[in-house]
Order: structure tokens, then sequence, then C-alpha cells
């Protein structure tokens, strides 16, 4: 195994998962990340392959492998092959959740909207 190691926030940026370097380092300060399931707060950690991220993104967590480390920021396809994207699939949303809404909702809608949550919680 050899010692190669990268900055997070750096590896972050090579891989396309933030727009801009600036960004990876912000959300690694903020404590939001965690590799191997330890939180992170130094955006210099250095990162080796075969470790697990773990970080927010996009309204969702996103779990990635590293699978190789970067020597620049390539197109993304390139990027795509530094890691393994471990992310769970997201669950299907119930039926209600994806009630197409057109403007304000009528007195009709708000009152079924509370009849619906009255016998979701009974």
């Amino acid at each position: 195994m050899s010692d190669a190691t990268q900055r997070l926030d750096q590896w972050l940026w090579h891989a396309r998962f933030f727009k801009t370097r600036n960004l990876a380092t912000k959300l690694v300060s903020g404590g939001h990340v965690r590799v191997d399931g330890t939180r992170v707060s130094k955006p210099a950690h250095a990162l080796r392959v075969g470790v697990t991220l773990t970080f927010p993104q996009a309204r969702r967590i996103r779990v990635i492998q590293v699978d190789a480390l970067a020597l620049r920021r390539g197109p993304a396809p390139e990027a795509q092959t530094l890691y393994t994207d471990r992310t769970p699939e997201e669950e299907e949303r119930p039926a209600e959740a994806k009630i197409e809404r057109t403007g304000r909702p009528s007195r009709k809608d708000r009152r079924n909207a509370r009849l619906s949550k009255r016998q979701l919680l009974e």
C-alpha cells in the first residue's frame, strides 16, 4: 500500500463534488465531513485511497469510497473514476407528497390536507 495522500478539500474539488475549492473547504471546516465515520474539521486532512467519506450535498447525504487520488481537476468522466458511490437509494415518497401545486391552495385543498393529517395521527 502506498503512502500517497492528498488534501481532503482538494480531492473533493478534483472529484467534482463542489464547484469551487472554497466551497469544499467551507464544508470541511464546518465539520460536515466524516472520514471513515470520524468527523473531520481540517481541510488539509490527509486523504488516502480506500477511505469512506460521508458528507451532505444537495439535500441528501453522500457516501463515497475513495478509489484513487487526483492529479488534476479533469472532465467529469475522469473525475468519476476517482470514487465509488455508496450512497443508499432514496426511498419513494408517498403519493400524497407528489401532488402538483399550482398557486395558492383553495379552501377545499386546505380542508382535505387537515383531514388527511388527522387520519395519519389517529
